[in-house]
């Protein structure tokens, strides 16, 4: 089963989200946007890190996940 991982770090002001497993990232490439894209040793990007995020104190962060028909 596909597993995506959101880790929200309030203190930290960052939003990343896993892919796949976190021991799979090789290097990291911010791409000037406040984005830092995770990728594996392939090139393939297994998550990203969104730096600068943050909601207000009194909001909690849902997550909604959708797929599409194949």
């Amino acid at each position: 089963m596909a597993e995506v991982k959101v880790f929200y770090d309030r203190a930290g002001k960052t939003l990343t989200v896993w892919f796949t497993g976190r021991s799979r990232e090789f290097i990291c490439e911010e791409t000037g946007e406040d984005v830092v894209l995770m990728k594996d040793a392939e090139g393939r990007v297994v998550g990203f890190e969104k730096l600068n995020f943050s909601i207000p104190q009194s909001d909690s962060l849902h997550v909604a996940l959708e797929t599409v028909p194949a």
